[in-house]
């Protein structure tokens, strides 16, 4: 709670955080906390961290990562939620990519939510979440179909903590929660096989009337 508070007061104390001319951008508003942040996170986690990284490609797992004084190394993610939006739906991460990751007892994969509102041009922070992903309960989880199937918070307005939660049971809970989700993909690409069946059987039999 020390860090998730340091950040709030931290992103608080600061004017001008964004431009007036992106400051109604979520993508561009969420770019400019997590730069800020990765800036100072180090200095948040104080005498905890041991070594720190914020250099990662904008495609990779996390923000930023630190190994701390007991060798566990954390990944970290950023995610950003403005208040009055009604629906938000933010990936986490890919099924496999964290299944592979907690494959070590010793690695953890966390989220960083900040939750603001804009008044005018001013930012806002009035929540922020750090958390280890298996402190997320899967009633505000789902599973979006992109790859092996990516965690979402299914409802940013609606995030749902379980301090202190297993990690063996969340995991478990992961794994029946796919062993649902694949079956279900396997009938929606049955069917897109059955759909571009018909439209090969469709083109077959056109004329080609672009040919002289």
């Amino acid at each position: 709670m020390k860090v998730a508070t340091a950040i709030k007061d931290y992103i608080n104390s600061l004017d001008s955080i964004v431009s007036p001319e992106i400051v109604s951008s979520p993508r561009a508003v969420g770019d400019a906390l997590e730069f800020l942040i990765a800036k100072k996170f180090e200095s948040f986690l104080g005498n905890w961290c041991s070594e720190y990284s914020s250099e990662f490609a904008r495609r990779a797992m996390a923000d930023m990562a630190f190994t701390d004084v007991e060798g566990i190394y954390s990944i970290v993610d950023v995610k950003t939620h403005r208040k009055d939006t009604h629906f938000n739906m933010p990936n986490l991460t890919s099924v496999e990519r964290l299944a592979r990751l907690y494959e070590s007892d010793m690695n953890l994969f966390s989220l960083i939510m900040i939750k603001y509102s804009i008044e005018e041009t001013d930012l806002i922070v009035s929540d922020v979440l750090f958390v280890p992903i298996e402190f997320l309960d899967w009633e505000c989880l789902t599973v979006g179909a992109l790859g092996w199937g990516q965690i979402q918070i299914a409802n940013a307005n609606n995030v749902q903590i379980l301090p202190q939660n297993s990690r063996r049971e969340w995991m478990l809970q992961l794994c029946n929660v796919m062993m649902g989700f694949y079956p279900r993909e396997i009938e929606k690409i049955t069917g897109r096989i059955q759909r571009f069946g018909e439209v090969r059987e469709y083109w077959e039999k056109k004329e080609d009337i672009w040919v002289k």
